[in-house]
C-alpha cells in the first residue's frame, strides 16, 4: 500500500518539478517530435523556399509518426493548395500553416470530461485491453477529479487480473478515496452494482469503475462488459453516464480497431490516450480524431500523478512541432 505521507511527498515533488506544463509536455512527446523533426527539418531552418522536396519530406514525416494515410493526404492537399495560391511565402510560413491544420483536426475532440448529472453519482465505466494502463488511469483521473473538488468512489471491477484489486486499492489510499471491492474472481457486475449503490447512498459525485482488461476480439469478454453496463442501469437508467476507452498510444493504428469494437459493445463516449512518452507514433491522435470523432479527454505523457492531463489541441500541437518556446 502507498502511505499518505508517501503520496503527499510524491505530489509535492510533482508540483515542484522544473519547467511546469510546457516542460513536461515537451519531454513526454520527445520521441514523436524527434521523428517529425527529422522530416520537417527544412521547415525549421528559416525562410527557405518551398519546393517539391520540402513537401515530400513533410508528407513522409507525417506518415512515419502514424498520422495515417488518409489524414496525411488531406493535410497535404490543403497545404499544397495554399502554396499554389501563394499564401505561404516560405518554409517558416508553411510550418505555421501545418500547426494550424493539425490544431484544426484536434480542436473538435479536445473536450473536458463532464461529470455533471441530474442524479448523483456520475458513473464512469473505464474499459480497454490488457496493458493499456486502465487501473493507473483511473487513479490519475480520481486525483484530477479531487482537484476539481469532486467526491469520488472507485469500483474494483477488474476481478480477473491478479493484483488488480490491490492496485486499485493502493490508488484509493493514495488519493484518499473509498474503494468498493470483492475477492478475485468475483462477478464484476456485482462489484460495480455495489459501488454505484454505495455512492448513491453517500451522495458522492463520481464513481470510476474498473473492468477486466480484454482483447477486442474476445466476443465472450465483450459480452461480459455489456452485462456490467446493463446492471448499472438497474440503479440509474442513465448509467453509465460516461464510457471511457483507455488506449495505449504505442499501438499506433491498431487503436482504431479497438475503438470500433469497444464502441460496438458498450457505446463509447470518450477516449484517454496513455503512454505517449513511449512512442514515436503520437500522430495516431489525428487519425483517431478524424475517424472516430470521439472526445479525447486526457492524454498521458509520463509516470507521475500529474502526467495525465486534460487534452488541449493547440498545446499538444505546439509541443509536437516545437513551437511557442518548446524547442525541438
Amino acid at each position: 500500500m502507498v502511505g499518505q505521507s508517501d503520496a503527499k511527498s510524491e505530489d509535492s515533488a510533482a508540483d515542484g518539478r522544473k519547467g511546469g506544463f510546457w516542460q513536461r509536455l515537451k519531454q513526454g512527446l520527445s520521441k514523436t517530435r524527434t521523428q517529425l523533426a527529422e522530416g520537417v527539418g527544412n521547415l525549421l531552418l528559416g525562410q527557405k523556399e518551398i519546393d517539391r522536396q520540402v513537401m515530400e519530406d513533410l508528407e513522409t514525416a507525417l506518415l512515419q509518426t502514424d498520422v495515417g494515410v488518409d489524414t496525411t493526404s488531406r493535410i497535404m492537399e490543403r497545404l499544397t493548395a495554399k502554396v499554389k495560391r501563394k499564401q505561404l511565402a516560405d518554409t517558416e510560413a508553411l510550418h505555421a500553416a501545418l500547426a494550424d491544420e493539425l490544431t484544426a483536426i484536434l480542436a473538435p475532440v479536445a473536450r473536458p470530461l463532464d461529470v455533471s448529472v441530474a442524479r448523483k453519482p456520475c458513473v464512469i465505466l473505464v474499459v480497454g485491453v490488457n496493458g493499456a494502463g486502465k487501473t493507473t488511469t483511473i487513479g490519475k483521473v480520481a486525483h484530477w477529479l479531487k482537484q476539481q473538488d469532486k467526491s469520488v468512489l472507485l469500483a474494483a471491477g477488474d476481478t480477473f487480473r491478479a493484483a488488480a484489486i490491490e492496485q486499485l486499492q493502493a490508488w484509493g489510499e493514495r488519493n484518499q478515496v473509498p474503494v468498493v471491492a470483492q475477492h478475485q474472481g468475483a462477478d464484476s457486475a456485482s462489484v460495480v452494482f455495489d459501488a454505484v449503490q454505495a455512492a448513491q447512498a453517500r451522495q458522492m459525485d463520481v464513481v470510476l469503475a474498473d473492468t477486466a482488461g480484454r482483447l477486442q476480439a474476445k466476443t465472450n469478454l465483450m459480452a461480459e462488459l455489456a452485462k456490467v453496463k446493463r446492471v448499472m442501469a438497474r440503479l440509474d437508467d442513465a448509467a453509465p453516464h460516461q464510457v471511457l476507452l483507455v488506449l495505449d498510444g504505442t499501438v499506433g493504428q491498431n487503436a482504431l480497431s479497438q475503438v470500433r469494437e469497444f464502441d460496438k459493445a458498450v457505446g463509447l463516449t470518450g477516449l484517454v490516450v496513455t503512454k505517449l512518452d513511449g512512442t514515436a507514433k503520437a500522430g495516431v491522435l489525428f487519425t483517431l480524431a478524424e475517424q472516430s470523432g470521439l472526445p479525447v479527454h486526457f492524454i498521458g505523457v509520463g509516470e507521475q500523478m500529474d502526467d495525465l492531463r486534460p487534452f488541449e489541441a493547440r498545446a499538444f500541437v505546439d509541443a509536437l512541432l516545437g513551437r511557442n518556446g518548446v524547442e525541438t
